[in-house]
């Protein structure tokens, strides 16, 4: 019915934006209509100036492809929300995105219904971040949707990658699967084709990507869940300081207070104690994860870590001493 058509070109057009490619007949099951009702809509979308391209292939499908402007995007109440949310927290991590989020938030917070606008609000209001000083490096946002577009559409990707105390970048090709951070660094984890083996790339080391329009069909990530995957490598990666503490305490207590890539490091000895790998390549980090323990422990670490923790809990101790004590203490 006509009167149907206004709520059904916006149900059409809100498909197309939730997937590359839709067949017409996927379409026509979704929206309840013929295949003819289909192609007459998107013809009508392409008047309105909306860029839908036909495929070809089995069937055939369309897509909305990319066009001179950015066509309305139609959210749902919580995928409206959680944008809100992401465009105020995330903007601190990423270079030169800090006004162009909060420009966006102005105006999606404008057309939010009332409703909705109380709850983000209600959000912004009671939910703070902590700004860790070594939170991990700031990230071109650039770089992060490249990288995202070509994992979603499984297209290869050839990039320059500095190693870890390597004097210059070296090409890399690889097949990009998942992006994954931790510890405000931001890692992909692909299938590297020259070695034939997966690796992880921090994308602060990453430079010059290149896509190469070139398809290629997904390997399954071993263990079939890439963030453990990317967390048992950062945790077992060669690192400058060895410390591995010994506590007393059972594993599962101490990995509900760890946090990030901590949780990974730690490992039942017993019941009631367990290991936790704390070594790392900057003295400060690793006294921190210590600290975090929340627990009595015996270490084993290399004798530069333990002389600065010797030396930190001494400005601590100097610290919290009153002033009073200092005075009875020299007199």
């Amino acid at each position: 019915m006509t009167s149907d058509l206004p709520a059904r070109m916006l149900r059409l057009l809100s498909l197309l934006q939730t997937r590359r490619e839709w067949s017409g007949a996927e379409l026509a099951g979704r929206l309840g209509v013929t295949g003819r009702t289909v192609r007459r809509d998107i013809d009508r979308l392409r008047e309105l100036g909306y860029p839908v391209e036909g495929t070809t292939g089995h069937a055939g499908g369309y897509r909305l492809a990319s066009g001179t402007a950015m066509p309305p995007l139609l959210l749902g109440d919580d995928e409206a929300i959680a944008t809100a949310v992401a465009l105020r927290t995330a903007a601190g991590h990423l270079t030169g995105m800090e006004e162009t989020a909060l420009r966006a938030l102005v105006k999606l917070e404008h057309v939010l219904p009332a409703r909705l606008r109380t709850q983000v609000a209600a959000l912004h209001q009671t939910t703070v971040a902590i700004d860790w000083e070594n939170r991990g490096p700031r990230i071109d946002p650039e770089l992060l949707a490249l990288l995202a577009v070509a994992c979603r559409d499984h297209e290869m990707i050839a990039f320059d990658y500095t190693p870890r105390g390597a004097p210059g970048a070296a090409p890399r090709r690889v097949e990009p699967h998942h992006l994954v951070s931790s510890g405000g660094t931001w890692y992909l984890l692909a299938h590297d084709t020259g070695k034939d083996d997966w690796r992880i790339y921090r994308l602060d080391r990453i430079t010059a990507p290149t896509p190469l329009r070139h398809r290629f069909t997904p390997r399954p990530v071993p263990g079939d869940d890439p963030a453990a995957y990317v967390a048992d490598k950062i945790a077992t990666a060669p690192v400058r300081h060895r410390a591995v503490a010994t506590v007393h305490a059972p594993a599962e207590t101490v990995r509900r207070r760890a946090w990030g890539a901590l949780a990974a490091r730690i490992r039942p000895l017993d019941e009631s104690t367990c290991t936790v790998d704390c070594s790392g390549n900057h003295l400060p980090g690793i006294a921190q994860y210590l600290a975090a323990l929340d627990a009595d422990y015996t270490l084993d670490a290399d004798p530069e870590v333990t002389a600065y923790l010797r030396d930190t809990a001494d400005r601590l101790r100097s610290a919290a001493t009153p002033q009073t004590d200092v005075d009875h203490a020299s007199s």
